[in-house]
Parts: structure tokens; C-alpha cells; sequence
């Protein structure tokens, strides 16, 4: 409102009259102009005027479903009010007013001076630091308030004393509410173009969006949301349209590690424990060797989501960081927060932290979209639960990043990378703090119009460690995703630069996460469409600039969304996934499925045959992404597939023989449940139709037993002479024939377990 205390309000009793009349007013731009002071002398106007508030006015609504005005302000005291629009019904307040007004009244231009309402016409709610934006729902009967101490509250309209509930999230202050009863959900928008949706009945945080990552820019002036078309309005300096598209329910037969989307997880050697994180602030703890849940505990962060994680040296303690800017340090065994380590300025989100050790000294290194390095030292003898970082680096205030830092990942004794949202990538020196080099990824090439500006952010990075521990100069010693979907290798001594940079996936899915294992033989990159390809880089980029990318081993889907966490286990020869599907999993690093965290039915790590069953979980068998004839399977089969229809061939006979051997001798009550059978057997013939069949969706088949016999044994046939007549005296003359003798090592074969190589010299292999 453009008042300081007090709002209008206009009624209309014949509203054709005032409209045909005000339709002969003088014309600005062509369209008719009436001022207020015009309007108020009408005679089939009448004009209130309160005196409400004692700020400027925020938010002024009226709803007709209570007859009443409700209006905000600034002022901590009537940082609220519900109020009737005509004055109160009360016969005695009603004269007393009148004889207030015609004793006090005086004539000024624009109207007499504003009255204040009788306290029973309305409703005060008194809130810190008062209310910029409001929402009222009289289906719910629930009223909700957001202002400049970044809480939004629940009310009961007609209980002002009390918050029914509490909202925190928000690192700015709220400027936009909305509640969409019909979809149970809550919209809020704060100054930072921070877009968030509530759960209505939970009140618990569903999604966030920055204004970075809905491709917004300016300054936030006005939000409006469109029920029907579910869409969200933003006013800058251009309009945007923000569909909102609700994920549909999970079947009931999918298996889910969290209930909301899982953001990063990491392997605790020492426990031999899985740890991972999810947006609603939950952290839960697996068993490694059977995939059962060990525990959990709930608003690690209080509304705010889980970003990243990190162990100490020991592995007794949990480092997480969140969307809200703090570091947590928690008791491994009780879930026990033990300490919180954050800034002294505001609150940035965090994006990535690690934990690193210098000169015997222990640190605990964060990064996110304050743009600084924030390094805590890890003093066991402070017992202070607050803990505030060390001073920047002189080389991190005047050269570091200028946008958000998204990465920071450690290379022992001294080196530290960091990569931002700009595409810029900085070395330092952990030691001396100083910037050793800076690196700037190649922008997407597939972009010709100069105008546009592609997202060159860098998310990922991953030290070759074997060759930056030998300072080697020719060889590459980083790798980091870019723009485009594409991967860099990067030489960073004696001159840094590019070794090789190469796109994995013709249809540039981003690459969401690196892991390399030990020795740097192999590099796996996972991609935002859930992909998973791994490539040998023994002896790639190690005598300079290399022009084809890396051989590519094999790949395989994991996920049916961006994969966010990605770590290798390389003692256990075992992959480690997460991914915003809900999903933590377990692979073998060729890629057969070990197994989802969450599900019903234990594994037992160490006995492939306990493995999930289908091989391949069923959400992605059905996903049309995982088809043969879509394009991300066609392309992007490994060269070595594609090298002769023979081969290929051969590939197909033994992938699909081989389910169909496993449940011929396996019993249906024993190994395979008989829905299960079916489902299976249902789902193959959607793969069997393409002829070029890459190796990433071929279903990992493990040996059922170890005593099994691993092909089909045909035996030869005789004739046995019939048997005699009853009374007569059997004829024995074929006691020495072959078949009983193959009958006898059958029966004793199964008795026994014996291999196929304990069968007769009768028998001949399909």
C-alpha cells in the first residue's frame, strides 16, 4: 500500500452507475483515470477509512467467505489484523462512536480523519519483527504469516495468542506465502529468490529451488500462484512461469531408502557402516554387509536439508553440512550432536566439506555459497559447543572465487581444488594458503548464439592421486565435469592446462559424480539421467594432450534420476550409489545389482547368490530411458559391442539363457518366489527385441548354488526291455548297460553337489 497507517476501502452500491459515469473521466493512454478523491465523492460511494496500523502496510486481502479485511504491516504490534469492513454491529459502540466522530470530526480534503475500529471488530496478532506476507485458507481454517525473521507461522485465525506451528528454512526474509488446499501444499518465496513447498500436514519441507537453478535473475518484486495451471509467477525484471510437476506416487512394490530425495552418502570403514542424508534433514545408518538399517535421527539440520558428509580420521564421528550454513559434528553411536561450527556473518548454504589432516594438525574444510574457503580447526581438548572458522586466506578475500563454490575435494600432503558455479576452478596450498594455479572449463561447444549464457558451472572433482603425489608435469592429474555434459582432464604442474575433454553421453546428461579407485586404473562417472560408465585411464593423459576420450569398459544404468553420491570400496570391490530417486544402492564395480539399502529381504555381501532378484531393479527395467531403441543405449555402447554381429550374438545367447537355466533348477518355493518368477519373465522380452544390446543393462546373473551344474546336460537314450510279467522272473541282462550307470552318478551327483565335471562320459552339452 502506498500509506504508512492506514488502507482504503471503496464499496459500491450500484457498481453499473459508478462504472458508466467513470467511464466519461479523462483519458491517460486512452483508458479512463478517476482519482480517489474523485471516487469518495460519488453518491453511490461509500468511503471507510481506518486507522489500523502503526508501520506501512504490507498486504491488504479481503475475503468474502469471512466478510473481513485482513492487512499486514511492519509494526510488531498490529503486525496483523483481522477486522470487520462497515464497523461494529454493537448498538452502544456504535453510538459512542458516533458522538466521537461528530465531536472530533474535521473536514480536510480528501475526507474526514481515519477512525480506529472498536477492539471487538477486530483481531490483533502481535509478531517479532511484524509480517511482510500472509495467507489465509478457510477450508483449512489456517492462516499463515512470513516476515523478516525468516519464520512462517501457522495461526489460528481466531486464536492470535499462539503459533500453532513453526516453519524454519527460509536464509532471508519471506515476501511470498500461498496455501494450495486442493494439492496440500504450501508456497513460499523469500527476498533471496529462494522458492519453497511445504507439506500442509506435516509442515515439513518438500523441495527448494534458488534462483540460480530456475534461471532467474533481477530482483524479486511480485509472486502469484495459479491453481489450475500449477504455476508460480515471478515478477523481475522479465516474468517466469514455474511449472510445478508432482512426482507420482511410488508403487508398492518399489523399494525406497528415504522418503524424500537422498542428496549424498559415504562407506564408514571403521563401523563398516553406510551413511546417508536426505533433504528432509534425516540421517539414517546401514549395515554394509546385509543392507538392514541400524538407525536413524530425524532434523539433523532442524528444516533444512542434508547438502554433505565427511568422517573424522577415526570414523567415530559424523561431519554433516547443511542447506542452513552449519557444520555439525555428531557422536557416531547415540546420534548426539556434539558440536556446531558455523559463521559469524550470515548464513550461507553449504555445498561440500572434507576433512583433511596437515602437518599432524586436523581440519575440517567447507565450502558453499558464501565463496570462501571456511576452515575449522578440529580441537579436541574445545569443549565449546559453538565453534567459528579460522581467518580467510589473504589469497581467498583478494583472488578467490567470485560465484558459489560447489566443490572442494583434498590430495594429501598439501593440495586442495575447489570449483565454483562460474566454471572456475582454483589449486591451493593448504599449507601456506595460497592459490597454486587457476583453471577455467572450456564452455559447452554445441553453443553458438553468443547471447545465450550456459551454465558452466563445475560440481565435480577428482584427484588422479598416483600422479599428483609424483608432481608429474606431463601427465593429468584432476578431473572435473563442465558445461555441456562434458569431462576435463586437467595438468596442473609446470604449466597447467587441458589434457583431454570429451562429452561421455550424446545427449550431454551432466555428470553428477566422479569416483576413480586406487591406482587410478579406472574413472566412474554417474550422470543426472542415473547413468553410470566407466572408463580405463591407466595410461590416458599420461604423456600429454590425448584427442579420443578413454576406452570405454562398460556402463549400466543405477538410478532412474541424478545420481548425487557415487564412492568406490575398493577393498570390497563394490560401488556405492545414492541418487534424488530415493534410492541408496550397492553395486560390484562391473556393475551387477547387489542390492537397495531399505529392502525387505537381507543381503549377504559375501554370498552372491543372497543378491537382489530381478538383477536389474524394476523402476529402471520399465524406465523408457533403459530401452534398447532409446538413443543414450544405442550410442553409447562400448566400441567392443559393436565390433561384430557375431560377438553380439554370442552376448545375447548367454544374457538371456541364463535366467532361464537359473529358474529350471531352482526350486519356486526355495530361490524364487513364483510373482517374482513371472514379473521377471514378463519384463525380459522388452530387451530382447533390439539386436544391438549394450552391456550395461545385461542382467548379472550369479550361480545359484556353487554345486550346481552351470549348462544343460542332455543324456542318451536306450531301451530297457519290458519289464515281466507278474510272477515271472525279471530279465537282469541289462544291469550292465549304460543308462542305469548314468542314472546312479545322477542320483549320486545330486547328493552329493558334484560339478559337471562328475558327470558320465554319456552325457553331451546342448
Amino acid at each position: 500500500m502506498a500509506m504508512s497507517d492506514v488502507y482504503f476501502l471503496v464499496g459500491l452500491a450500484s457498481e453499473a452507475h459508478c462504472l458508466l459515469t467513470w467511464k466519461k473521466m479523462p483519458k491517460v493512454e486512452n483508458v479512463p483515470n478517476i482519482t480517489i478523491h474523485n471516487a469518495t465523492t460519488h453518491p453511490h460511494v461509500t468511503y471507510i477509512r481506518w486507522k489500523v496500523h502503526g508501520d506501512w502496510v504490507t498486504q491488504v486481502n479481503y475475503y468474502d467467505s469471512m466478510k473481513a479485511v485482513i492487512s499486514s504491516s511492519n509494526h510488531e504490534a498490529t503486525a496483523l489484523v483481522i477486522g470487520c469492513t462497515t464497523g461494529t454491529t454493537n448498538v452502544k459502540q456504535k453510538m459512542k462512536e458516533i458522538r466521537n466522530v461528530i465531536k472530533d470530526a474535521k473536514t480536510r480534503k480528501g475526507g474526514i480523519l481515519p477512525q480506529r475500529r472498536a477492539e471487538c471488530d477486530q483481531t490483533v496478532f502481535c509478531i517479532r519483527k511484524g509480517v511482510k506476507a500472509f495467507s489465509f485458507c478457510r477450508r483449512k481454517n489456517l492462516l499463515l504469516t512470513g516476515g523478516m525473521d525468516r519464520i512462517i507461522r501457522a495461526w489460528n485465525p481466531y486464536l492470535p495468542g499462539k503459533p500453532t506451528g513453526m516453519l524454519r528454512s527460509h536464509m532471508a526474509p519471506v515476501i511470498y506465502i500461498h496455501i494450495a488446499s486442493e494439492d496440500n501444499k504450501i508456497f513460499s518465496v523469500s527476498i533471496d529468490s529462494t522458492f519453497k513447498i511445504w507439506d500442509l500436514e506435516m509442515y515439513s519441507c518438500l523441495f527448494t529451488a534458488s534462483s540460480k537453478a530456475s534461471g532467474i535473475k533481477g530482483e524479486l518484486t511480485a509472486c502469484l500462484y495459479l491453481p489450475g495451471p500449477q504455476v508460480l509467477c515471478v515478477a523481475t525484471n522479465t516474468m517466469a512461469l514455474l511449472h510445478l510437476r508432482l512426482r507420482p506416487s511410488p508403487e508398492p512394490h518399489l523399494v525406497l531408502s528415504h522418503q524424500e530425495p537422498v542428496l549424498c552418502c559415504r562407506y564408514n570403514p571403521a563401523f563398516r557402516h553406510v551413511v546417508s542424508c536426505s533433504e528432509a534433514s534425516m540421517v539414517k545408518i546401514w549395515d554394509f554387509e546385509t543392507g538392514r538399517q541400524v538407525s536413524e535421527f530425524i532434523e539433523a539440520h532442524g528444516q533444512a536439508g542434508i547438502t554433505c558428509l565427511t568422517f573424522d580420521s577415526s570414523g567415530r564421528r559424523l561431519i554433516t553440512g547443511g542447506r542452513d550454513g552449519c557444520l555439525k559434528i555428531w557422536s557416531y553411536n547415540n546420534g548426539h550432536c556434539l558440536h556446531t561450527l558455523k559463521q559469524d556473518e550470515k548464513q550461507s548454504e553449504l555445498c561440500d566439506c572434507t576433512y583433511m589432516e596437515v602437518n599432524q594438525k586436523k581440519y575440517i574444510i567447507a565450502v558453499g555459497w558464501d565463496r570462501r574457503i571456511n576452515v575449522y580447526f578440529d580441537a579436541l581438548h574445545n569443549f565449546h559447543h559453538f565453534w567459528k572458522p579460522q581467518p580467510h586466506w589473504k589469497d581467498d578475500l583478494n583472488h578467490g572465487h567470485k560465484e558459489d563454490v560447489l566443490c572442494v575435494v583434498q590430495c594429501p600432503p598439501f593440495l586442495l581444488a575447489t570449483s565454483s558455479y562460474d566454471g572456475e576452478i582454483i589449486i591451493w596450498n593448504v599449507i601456506s594458503g595460497h592459490v597454486y594455479c587457476k583453471l577455467n572449463t572450456p564452455g559447452p561447444s554445441h553453443v553458438l548464439d553468443h547471447k545465450e549464457s550456459p551454465d558452466l558451472s563445475v560440481s565435480c572433482l577428482a584427484f588422479l592421486k598416483t600422479r599428483a603425489a609424483k608432481l608429474d608435469a606431463s601427465s593429468a592429474s584432476l578431473i572435473a565435469n563442465g558445461p555441456g555434459g562434458s569431462v576435463t582432464f586437467w595438468r596442473l604442474f609446470s604449466g597447467a592446462g587441458i589434457c583431454a575433454h570429451f562429452t561421455p553421453s550424446r545427449e550431454r546428461a551432466q555428470v553428477s559424480s566422479i569416483a576413480v579407485t586406487e591406482g587410478d586404473a579406472l574413472v566412474y562417472l554417474a550422470d543426472q539421467q542415473g547413468f553410470v560408465r566407466v572408463y580405463d585411464i591407466k595410461d590416458y593423459g599420461l604423456w600429454g594432450s590425448e584427442l579420443q576420450p578413454p576406452k570405454n569398459v562398460t556402463f549400466w544404468r543405477a538410478h532412474v534420476s541424478t545420481v548425487t553420491s557415487l564412492e568406490l570400496i575398493d577393498k570390497e570391490n563394490i560401488l556405492l550409489s545414492s541418487s534424488l530417486d530415493r534410492t541408496v544402492r550397492l553395486w560390484t564395480r562391473d556393475g551387477a545389482y547387489i542390492g537397495t539399502f531399505g529392502q525387505s529381504n537381507p543381503w549377504d555381501i559375501f554370498i552372491p547368490a543372497s543378491w537382489s532378484h530381478p538383477r536389474i531393479p524394476s523402476e529402471i527395467l520399465t524406465d523408457p530411458q533403459s530401452m534398447p531403441t532409446h538413443t543414450a543405449l544405442q550410442e553409447d555402447a562400448p566400441s567392443r559391442l559393436r565390433a561384430g554381429q557375431e560377438e553380439q550374438d554370442d552376448v545375447l545367447e548367454k544374457t538371456w539363457a541364463e535366467p532361464e537355466k537359473a529358474s529350471e533348477l531352482s526350486s519356486p518355493e526355495q530361490f524364487i518366489p513364483e510373482v517374482e518368477k513371472k514379473e521377471d519373465i514378463n519384463q525380459w522380452p522388452e530387451f530382447s527385441y533390439g539386436r544391438e544390446l549394450p552391456a550395461q543393462i545385461k542382467p548379472c546373473v550369479k550361480t545359484p548354488e556353487p554345486g550346481w551344474p552351470r549348462v544343460y546336460q542332455a543324456l542318451r537314450c536306450h531301451e530297457v526291455t519290458c519289464t515281466s510279467a507278474l510272477g515271472e522272473k525279471p530279465d537282469l541282462s541289462v544291469i550292465n548297460s549304460e543308462v542305469l550307470n548314468v542314472h546312479f552318478l545322477m542320483q549320486e551327483g545330486e547328493g552329493s553337489g558334484a560339478t559337471q565335471d562328475s558327470w558320465s562320459d554319456g552325457s553331451s552339452f546342448v
